[in-house]
């Protein structure tokens, strides 16, 4: 059944980019890039920026909808009576404040045994702080306000709009060098390649987005440091220090959702090997140890 739903969200979200952005082209009145001189690169330029950025900013402006949806999140009412519930939000808050936020962000709780705690929204001002059932259930409360902190400082430090802008500049370019690379493949056919030609740019575009995926998640290992430090600062470097020896210990519940939408504003990940290349997350071990050296 969550599964059924997702897909649902998936869909529809999908179908709300596609009209909004072809909505876009017609107002801007962008025409074919294509015609008999060639590439008109400037048309082609203003297509890929539309695709390429207007998805990525859409899916941040519902990120908070999407992220309740998907994932089951509660919001948690902060009049709540709940004594356990009530100091999660207060902590989040004293650490907002904290931070300097011009408005509190939501908290809520997802249904999950996976230790781990995730923020998005499209500003500063319209956040979520979420953590998950596992988390809560493993960790003391040291440790649950130096998560709460590295969350916090990545609100403070404006990541998710930063990644949103960074995912859709390296959209646009997938798409603008797929097209100008396959027409300059098909440029002598006497058809322009006809549907092989489409066929090229799907399969380009596949191959340079694996490149981007790689730059994204270095960026994404040079934010979480950053968070890190930005979570020492607010809660104490030794809260930060114990939350991050106690996601070591439970690394293996790190990611039980399979949520890669959120994935990379996620505490913790499971990298290793090759795949390391890909991960949003430093190893837990080098992010304890530049803690502890000050860093």
């Amino acid at each position: 059944m969550k599964f059924a739903k997702r897909m649902v969200l998936f869909v529809l979200l999908n179908i709300l980019i596609i009209t909004t952005l072809s909505i876009t082209m017609q107002l801007l009145g962008v025409r074919p890039y294509l015609d008999a001189k060639g590439i008109d690169y400037t048309t082609l330029l203003i297509f890929c920026l539309i695709w390429g950025m207007g998805g990525a900013f859409i899916s941040l402006g519902l990120s908070r909808v999407m992220a309740k949806w998907m994932m089951g999140v509660k919001v948690i009412d902060p009049n709540t009576t709940n004594p356990e519930l009530s100091r999660l939000v207060a902590s989040v808050h004293n650490l907002a404040k904290a931070a300097g936020l011009p408005r509190m962000p939501e908290v809520g709780v997802y249904d999950s045994p996976e230790v781990n705690a995730f923020a998005t929204g499209p500003t500063r001002s319209r956040a979520l702080v979420a953590v998950s059932a596992g988390l809560l259930d493993s960790m003391d409360w040291e440790q649950v306000e130096g998560v709460l902190g590295h969350e916090i400082a990545h609100v403070a430090n404006g990541d998710m709009v930063t990644m949103t802008l960074l995912q859709g500049v390296i959209n646009a370019i997938v798409m603008f060098l797929a097209r100008v690379i396959a027409f300059f493949i098909f440029r002598n056919s006497r058809d322009g390649g006809g549907g092989m030609q489409h066929l090229v740019v799907i399969v380009l575009q596949i191959a340079l987005s694996f490149l981007g995926m790689i730059l994204l998640a270095a960026f994404s290992r040079y934010r979480e440091y950053r968070a890190d430090a930005g979570g020492a600062g607010l809660a104490g470097r030794e809260k930060m220090i114990n939350a991050l020896e106690g996601l070591r210990r439970t690394v293996k519940y790190a990611d039980l959702t399979g949520r890669e939408s959120v994935a990379a504003f996620k505490i913790s990940s499971r990298p290793g090997g090759f795949a390391m290349l890909f991960s949003t997350h430093p190893p837990l071990e080098e992010r304890i140890a530049r803690l502890k050296a000050g860093a």
